[in-house]
């Protein structure tokens, strides 16, 4: 083994320093001209959309007792007791909070939200009261000129293709678009449906990369038969505990959409996406609350009846009066259909910075912030040194 003097290694090792900062110098430059984020989906995400439309009672939330613990000075539209999963999502990544399209004068500069509650990823979920994900799609082609004309076409075309692209739909699919008609049930087969859905979404995945998004984000389907709301359907019909077939669609859904992702990862260069098992996550706070310092992982804080399953919260729907509990942070349920404030803020911490073991292949910190790309610049340099010790 020699350890004398070599101008190779010396350059080597040089070239590859310059490497290095160079590519940090990019990630800092990068970071400062920030990451932009774009979401797409339903009420698990609307920060206000369906506040602009002519929409049902039951799909707006911009009255109290949402907002409650105080975040905001008042209801947002938001289906939550304060803050949802995106908008801790853009606190991470050092973005301002993301506004909903609609609303009037919105700066799209950081991204936009295209939310919308009761929205379903197939245009027949809830038709004409809600915005549904083909129209969502056309919103972002408005953005898209938003954007060349602030912009310039370079520096557009450079956000839309650094920028994030987070969906969190499909509940109101199964829920209301298949569970709740009859008529459906009668035409397709539960796999059929599940098909016809997952093919919607793998047409909108597809038209955005086409317009140049390469990061993507997805918040998989929750136990949906756990949800207060089917829970106490499942009692009226003499049953205890989860509705199960809403729980089976969930589940298939979330196989189909990780088969998708694991092709799409396959077949599209550049492809990058972060996706978690969301189902099995809030399956064990429903059944074990206290491990996770709560106190009610079935009943709803905000409701009435058996787990305030029934949907009357804020007192704006047929059934004009409702139950709230003292402290929603106990809680998983917020409402009927939606979770708390906290669980939106553990589940965004989780799917940000979450071992690639359970939120993978990437987490969003990884596609914010290009952590897996330095980490191989630094593997690099590595190994490089541990070769010049050897030889």
């Amino acid at each position: 083994m020699s350890n004398s003097y070599s101008p190779s290694k010396v350059y080597i090792s040089v070239c590859l320093a310059l490497v290095v900062l160079c590519f940090r110098s990019n990630v800092v430059s990068a970071q400062k001209k920030h990451t932009a984020f774009f979401i797409f989906g339903d009420s698990s995400v609307d920060p206000g959309n369906n506040n602009y439309i002519d929409t049902i009672p039951e799909n707006r939330a911009n009255h109290k007792p949402y907002g409650r613990n105080g975040f905001f000075k008042d209801p947002t539209g938001r289906f939550s007791d304060g803050r949802i999963i995106v908008d801790f999502l853009a606190e991470y990544a050092k973005l301002p909070m993301i506004p909903p399209f609609l609303e009037p004068s919105a700066d799209y500069s950081d991204g936009v939200n295209f939310a919308s509650g009761g929205a379903g990823i197939l245009s027949t979920t809830n038709e004409g009261q809600a915005i549904d994900l083909r129209t969502q799609l056309k919103y972002f082609e408005e953005v898209e000129k938003w954007l060349t004309e602030k912009l310039g076409a370079s520096e557009a075309e450079e956000v839309i293709s650094n920028a994030v692209y987070f969906f969190s739909m499909g509940s109101n699919d199964y829920l209301g678009g298949y569970l709740g008609s009859p008529r459906m049930q009668e035409l397709h087969h539960p796999e059929q449906y599940v098909g016809m859905v997952i093919g919607n979404l793998t047409i909108a995945i597809q038209e955005l990369y086409e317009k140049g998004a390469r990061k993507f984000g997805f918040l998989s389907l929750c136990p949906l038969g756990c949800l207060p709301v089917m829970r106490a359907l499942n009692l009226k019909a003499g049953e205890r505990g989860c509705f199960q077939q809403a729980n089976s669609l969930a589940l298939a859904h979330n196989n189909a959409l990780n088969t998708l992702l694991k092709n799409l990862d396959y077949l599209l260069k550049d492809f990058k996406y972060c996706n978690s098992d969301f189902y099995n996550w809030l399956q064990d706070r429903i059944d074990n609350p206290s491990d996770y310092d709560l106190k009610e992982g079935a009943s709803a804080c905000c409701g009435s009846g058996p787990y305030g399953g029934v949907y009357t919260c804020g007192g704006t729907k047929k059934v004009a009066t409702y139950e709230l509990c003292d402290n929603a942070e106990d809680y998983v349920w917020w409402d009927s259909f939606h979770p708390t404030e906290r669980i939106h803020e553990q589940f965004a911490k989780a799917l940000w910075d979450g071992p690639r073991s359970s939120v993978g292949p990437y987490n969003l910190q990884d596609l914010f912030f290009y952590r897996e790309m330095e980490q191989t610049i630094a593997d690099v340099v590595d190994t490089n040194a541990e070769n010049e010790e050897i030889v």
